[in-house]
């Protein structure tokens, strides 16, 4: 026990705006952020957004992304060691100074093509991939880049078609790379501005990866009152796996009930921040969505048991 643990690395894909930063982020303050290192592929872009568009080539294309530098600066991570990270800035769409990065304890690692590759693939411990519907993401990336980065609805809406191409070649195939698949989504019949924080979300588990025996919150959620939380055997990708309902309507105690019950399966010395979990930007507004804290709650616990388990490159 006295020997140096190297990092423990959590690997967070998806399309622009399916909500990497917000889980990433959450994930980082309800550990603390002392313990968690985040950083975003999306820094490794070779080109400008003004050379982009003279180039006639999108951020989401491996051709404008330094990957050799990615996988080399995973690989770097995973052994506990420093970078210099770039630094891309979306609000100018032009690069900033690098920075120096020491890996903490965890590192989670978001982006458009972390999986990519099968060299950085192998860097990670839990690799999670963000499938929310594509009218649910263009909403949400309407809402960012107009309230964020300063582009018009037409730019956004244009943007989109334009990388449309890219993102069914590069994007989604790396789906099925990923341990568990995260899908955020309106409640039926509810259309997606008016979900807010009560999207459901379903889980694809797979077996590539130890997942926490859920008995006791399946017993817990199988109450008289309807069952917030549900797990069904399926396939997914032609493969055996359980999928993790969470009902948008789960309650306050309902959530705090499914969390303690989460929390049971955690090495007992762990602290953690359960207030900051869940938290997200609607606008400006700060809200709180419970499905979201507990995803952010069962990705926690996979980081906790990857530290402790023996580690092998899978």
């Amino acid at each position: 026990m006295g020997t140096r643990r190297r990092p423990v690395i959590l690997g967070v894909v998806g399309d622009s705006a399916a909500g990497k930063t917000t889980l990433s982020q959450g994930i980082r303050e309800a550990i603390g952020p002392d313990r968690v290192t985040v950083i975003c592929t999306d820094d490794y872009h070779k080109y400008n957004r003004q050379q982009r568009k003279a180039l006639g080539i999108t951020a989401l294309h491996p051709d404008c992304n330094y990957i050799d530098i990615m996988e080399q600066h995973l690989r770097l991570l995973r052994e506990g060691e420093p970078i210099l990270k770039p630094v891309y800035n979306h609000s100018t769409g032009d690069f900033d100074p690098p920075e120096y990065v020491k890996p903490a304890e965890f590192v989670v690692v978001e982006g458009l093509l972390a999986f990519h590759t099968r060299a950085m693939r192998e860097c990670f411990d839990v690799k999670v991939y963000l499938d929310p519907p594509e009218e649910l993401r263009h909403m949400w990336k309407i809402q960012r880049d107009t309230a964020k980065r300063g582009y018009t609805p037409e730019q956004v809406l244009d943007s989109l078609r334009k990388r449309e191409q890219d993102s069914a070649r590069f994007i989604r195939p790396q789906r099925k790379y990923a341990d568990i698949v995260v899908r955020f989504y309106p409640p039926e019949g509810t259309p997606p501005e008016e979900a807010n924080g009560n999207l459901n979300v379903r889980l694809v588990l797979r077996p590539t990866i130890p997942h926490p025996d859920m008995t006791d919150l399946l017993e817990y959620a199988g109450s008289p009152d309807l069952p917030p939380i549900r797990l069904v055997l399926g396939r997914d990708d032609a493969r055996p796996v359980d999928f993790l309902e969470i009902d948008g309507s789960v309650s306050p105690q309902q959530t705090e009930e499914l969390e303690h019950l989460i929390w049971r399966h955690m090495p007992p010395e762990i602290e953690m921040h359960p207030d900051r979990l869940g938290l997200y930007l609607n606008g400006t507004q700060v809200e709180k969505s419970y499905p979201l804290a507990l995803v952010q709650l069962l990705l926690a616990y996979h980081l906790f048991v990857a530290r402790d388990l023996p580690h092998t490159v899978r």
